[in-house]
């Protein structure tokens, strides 16, 4: 076993638990602040021309302010299905539809409503823990088997002394998102 063994284990090991932090990322970005944003509106289907499409497909979403976000479909036949998507996916908005495009009026967090998405938000940020623990885990798992391999001791303690600082680092990634996602929700 060799040092370009150990190497590419950590190279792995990283890749994976920058993998998680992205899921982590955009996880976070489907958590409203009491901002409009477009990505709020990820995951809904409209059905359309007899199929079920992606919502950003059908039409173009867009943020005209803080509190607003506008939906004009390229055809305004789906205007109708548009809006039943959204009161069906129960993101708790109601759609205003004027005829020509669909408005969605983000309403301010309450106190309640607030805490409620910091703790929704800690609770994305365990299971990215969680993720990265397990990732962890299966690299120090890989470090043990290439030390029965034939890896020197000294290369496998160091080896797992890396993918130690790995954790650290990305676990320390995840309190900055952390800390940076609460000011933004508790901020009135």
């Amino acid at each position: 076993m060799t040092d370009a063994d150990v190497k590419n284990l950590l190279d792995e090991t990283k890749s994976d638990m920058q993998k998680a932090l992205e899921h982590f990322e955009y996880e976070l970005s489907k958590i409203r602040a009491g901002k409009a944003n477009a990505s709020m509106l990820e995951g809904i289907e409209v059905d359309a021309y007899g199929t079920r499409s992606p919502l950003i497909q059908v039409g173009n979403v867009s943020t005209p302010d803080a509190r607003t976000i506008s939906i004009q479909p390229w055809d305004p036949s789906l205007l109708q299905p548009i809006e039943k998507a959204i009161l069906q996916a129960n993101i708790g908005l109601t759609p205003q539809n004027d005829g020509k495009i669909i408005r969605l009026n983000i309403p301010p967090l309450t106190e309640e409503r607030r805490k409620e998405l910091v703790k929704q938000t800690k609770h994305e940020a365990e299971n990215c823990r969680i993720a990265l623990r397990t990732i962890r885990k299966n690299a120090n798992e890989k470090v043990k088997k290439l030390q029965k391999d034939g890896l020197p001791e000294d290369s496998a303690k160091n080896a797992e002394q890396s993918v130690q600082n790995l954790t650290n680092d990305f676990s320390a990634k995840v309190d900055k998102h952390i800390e940076v996602k609460e000011k933004e929700i508790m901020t009135v």
